[in-house]
């Protein structure tokens, strides 16, 4: 037979998150999302036609930066340890 742990009822049990990890979870998804808001568009209905808009700097640039670094953040944001304090 197996015995069952019991656990305290006074053991406060934490999350592994706090408020501030969240924050910059979300400022990181925030700029994920207007990167690829970004990338998209630009296409034409007609095969036959070219449309350079696809190749702008909005397109080409800055889309693919704002993706990068909203990952940046994402990484930056998991390993954040809230409960470090200054000495």
């Amino acid at each position: 037979m197996s015995k069952k742990k019991i656990i305290p009822s006074s053991a406060k049990q934490e999350f592994i998150f706090q408020k501030k990890n969240y924050l910059f979870m979300g400022i990181g998804l925030a700029c994920i999302t207007l990167g690829f808001i970004l990338m998209s568009g630009g296409g034409t209905d007609d095969p036959n036609v070219f449309n350079p808009e696809i190749f702008n700097f909005r397109r080409i640039r800055l889309a693919p930066t704002l993706v990068l670094i909203g990952l940046g953040i994402e990484v930056y944001a998991i390993l954040l340890n809230p409960h470090k304090t200054k000495n």
